[in-house]
């Protein structure tokens, strides 16, 4: 009786762990694509808040965390190169605190984190000179 209960209890756990992670990935995908669209508007806050969303919903083996990090990056080095330095480190510090936000046991993206540090630091810095 208590073997079978055992077995009852582990097999609801193991559903339901898939079940939020099934569901964690349908909706890391739906903020992706809503990025995806957004970026390919024009919508730098709908590009951002989207990519951002993607990976705070953050699931081991997902491949679609690297990419919106990718994404988040390359929006920040466009608006860097155009000198639009206020926006550039929206999306820098948007990209390290979604890392941040994920962080727990492990905690992914420790690069991206770094690299974001460096290029925050050199773009503040860059904007105080010109005050």
């Amino acid at each position: 009786m208590a073997k079978k209960l055992a077995l009852n209890i582990a097999l609801v756990a193991v559903v339901s762990i898939v079940l939020l992670w099934g569901n964690t990935l349908y909706r890391q995908h739906v903020q992706f694509d809503k990025g995806e669209k957004a970026y390919a508007a024009g919508d730098f806050v709908g590009a951002v808040a989207g990519y951002d969303a993607a990976i705070h919903m953050y699931t081991p083996g997902s491949s679609l965390v690297e990419r919106a990090a990718q994404k988040l990056w390359e929006i920040a080095e466009v608006c860097e190169r155009s000198g639009d330095v206020p926006r550039a480190l929206v999306a820098y510090r948007s990209l390290r605190s979604a890392f941040y936000g994920v962080a727990g046991l492990y905690s992914p993206g420790t690069d991206w984190i770094a690299k974001c540090d460096a290029r925050i630091a050199g773009l503040v810095q860059r904007q105080q000179g010109q005050r």
